[in-house]
């Protein structure tokens, strides 16, 4: 070798022995104290070198953008490609073993530690694992604790368990290092247990079971997969699965077929709307690899709700539920109220069973009512909701279901972009402009909008001002409405705001809000501060003070 590459294989080490020394001072004693699921902290670390710099990396380089100036090759580099395999991997790789196994009985480092390389060579970027380090006795003691807590916790367990330990759990469940032949349905079977122990508690719940669907979409990309199709990403951003030619699909154990549609069925029923085409996605990989289950899905839904609660018919109306399209289909069979008492019946009881929120209703009705807001979507679903606002006594009925079905970051399948609208929408739309004793609904219902991605809100504010008016009885609710529209809404409510008895109430309804919150509400009064104190140094009576006390409150 020459001198200066020499130089730089000696540059390396030096480094990566300074990030050993600062692992060996890490105190994660208390971290493993939290789960016996846990032998180590660390398992990932890679060293990147370029000609300028030499950075060692601690976490998966899976997240976030390269920089593209790193992911050139670099023709004045020091080693071609073949040289960094046979000169420079080999020294690293003595270096980096010598100081893992210093660390075998330290919690510092997990049972299995991966330690990877990338550089800048002459004709090529050069991405290779330098050393993958097994510690057999942490991986033991780890079996050992998992059958434990498997055969404790799960087979024989009563009670919820600490979502910090599904999140260990589903990681080890799925991983080949540990087991090498992975069982699908006994996953499944343990996956299941957890979900039963922990569903008194909702919001451990929702942590169990996102632990669970993250480490299973994680599986399935980068194991289950890639032996069978070409993942690439689209112009959409969605990754798009192409079987590859001569895969032997018949070669997959049909529990982890079972697996992937355990998998692809929890996207549809429990993730956020923009999930949806990534199970279905799944779906059909499991199609392509020949699973007859795969087309029932498709066609009768996932089979997770009772027969009498997801196929419904009798006299009046017949209602099919399909989780895996999230659709709800409903044929009116007579325009009357127990027809749609009993079709809002059986979505009320499907979303309290775990019906994805982001659905849609295909509606065959010969009424078309829509409520008296334009800009909304006409669907299926705004129709059928429109038709049950025709009938007061269904009133509490619906709004039952709206606060059954409203839902941050979910929308209704048959809305998008300006058009989008949560869950339990157009419910709360009627409801609210039908009578003020929904005024406690429509805030609740503001206060769980993603301003960000929705503003059909809009459309209600307006009109809810033209229905009521700014008063005592409507004030609160229209300030609610008011911070969760957008700066698009249109109002011409300022002569009435300048009234001093709305000045006041207007004052009242401010105290204690943030001033980002004032300065919105004065915007979409006045147009903004500066117009407000314009108006306010016109006036000369009670008002002004009113007036000067609210541009206070935007400024604190």
């Amino acid at each position: 070798m020459e001198a200066a590459q020499i130089a730089a294989i000696d540059e390396m080490k030096r480094e990566i022995h300074q990030w050993f020394d600062q692992l060996e001072k890490q105190d994660v004693a208390d971290v493993i104290k939290r789960t016996k699921l846990q032998v180590g902290v660390f398992d990932y670390a890679q060293i990147d070198c370029t000609a300028q710099k030499i950075d060692i990396i601690d976490h998966d380089l899976g997240i976030g953008w390269p920089d593209e100036k790193d992911e050139q090759p670099d023709p004045h580099a020091l080693f071609t490609a073949g040289q960094i395999e046979t000169l420079v991997k080999p020294q690293l790789a003595e270096e980096i073993g010598e100081r893992l196994k210093r660390l075998e009985a330290s919690p510092v480092t997990d049972y299995r530690f991966t330690f990877c390389g990338k550089f800048r060579a002459v004709e090529s970027v050069v991405e290779l694992p330098l050393v993958t380090y097994v510690n057999e006795a942490k991986k033991q003691e780890l079996l050992g604790h998992l059958q434990a807590y498997v055969a404790q916790k799960l087979d024989a367990g009563k009670f919820p368990t600490k979502p910090l330990d599904t999140f260990f759990l589903a990681r080890h469940l799925l991983s080949e290092q540990l087991f090498p032949q992975l069982d699908g349905e006994w996953i499944i079977a343990k996956f299941e247990k957890i979900l039963e122990l922990n569903k008194s508690r909702r919001e451990a719940l929702q942590e169990h079971r996102s632990n669970i669907i993250i480490r299973l979409k994680d599986w399935v990309e980068n194991q289950l997969l890639p032996p069978f199709f070409t993942i690439e990403e689209g112009e959409d951003g969605r990754k798009q699965y192409k079987l590859k030619s001569g895969a032997a699909a018949e070669s997959v154990q049909p529990g982890l077929i079972s697996l992937l549609l355990y998998t692809a069925v929890a996207i549809l029923r429990f993730e956020p709307s923009y999930s949806k085409q990534r199970g279905l996605a799944f779906i059909d990989c499991a199609r392509q690899l020949g699973s007859d289950k795969a087309a029932q899905l498709l066609e009768e839904g996932s089979g997770a709700y009772p027969k009498e609660d997801s196929d419904y018919s009798d006299a009046y109306v017949h209602c099919k539920a399909n989780d895996v399209f999230s659709t709800i289909t409903i044929v009116i069979k007579q325009e009357e109220q127990q027809s749609y008492t009993q079709a809002l019946a059986f979505i009320i009881r499907l979303l309290q069973q775990g019906f994805p929120k982001s659905y849609k209703i295909k509606l065959k009705s010969s009424v078309k009512q829509y409520l008296p807001l334009k800009g909304l979507t006409k669907s299926d679903t705004h129709r059928f909701f429109a038709n049950v606002l025709a009938f007061e006594e269904l009133h509490p009925l619906l709004e039952q279901y709206a606060r059954e079905a409203m839902e941050e970051f979910e929308w209704y399948s048959d809305t998008e972009d300006e058009k989008s609208c949560m869950p339990g929408s157009y419910a709360v739309f009627g409801l609210g402009l039908a009578d003020p004793r929904y005024f406690p609904l429509a805030q609740q219902y503001m206060k769980l909008v993603d301003v960000e991605h929705q503003s059909v809100q809009n459309k209600f504010t307006a009109e809810f001002v033209a229905r009521y008016g700014v008063n005592a009885d409507s004030i609160a609710t229209l300030v609610v409405c008011m911070l969760h529209s957008t700066e698009e809404l249109k109002l011409k409510i300022k002569p009435t705001f300048e009234e001093e008895n709305n000045l006041a109430l207007l004052l009242e309804q401010v105290e204690g809000r943030q001033d980002y919150e004032v300065e919105h509400l004065l915007y979409l009064i006045w147009g903004g501060t500066d117009k407000l104190k314009a108006a306010a140094r016109k006036t000369k009576d009670a008002r002004q003070p009113l007036m000067e006390q609210l541009l206070q409150a935007a400024y604190t």
